[in-house]
């Protein structure tokens, strides 16, 4: 599984990518990309793994790094990236900008 950072965004210009790649369970490639046109919701993140479902999440603060984390053990242990009840991605459901299917 990948987990893109965006470079441009407030947080990547400051290195979150380095916090990330320290935060994350195993298994979690962290990999910097330089936009991913999600400007108007600074900072974006995107998680990627072969078919499943992809999800791009914005307006990532420090303080959603416990609940990425939480995302990418949920995302990793989904056959197919879906989740029946939203709530269990917590505030991050309120940050989603997109669910793209795998």
């Amino acid at each position: 599984m990948k987990l893109h950072v965006c470079t441009l965004c407030t947080l990547g210009r400051a290195g979150f990518a380095e916090t990330l790649r320290a935060a994350m369970p195993e298994g979690v490639e962290v990999a910097e990309i330089a936009c991913m046109s999600g400007c108007l919701r600074d900072q974006t993140v995107a998680f990627r793994a072969t078919g499943k479902t992809a999800y791009l999440f914005g307006d990532i603060t420090l303080a959603d790094v416990a609940a990425l984390q939480n995302f990418a053990r949920l995302y990793a242990a989904s056959p197919d990236g879906n989740f029946p009840d939203a709530r269990v991605l917590g505030d991050l459901r309120t940050k989603a900008i997109a669910r793209i299917p795998g």
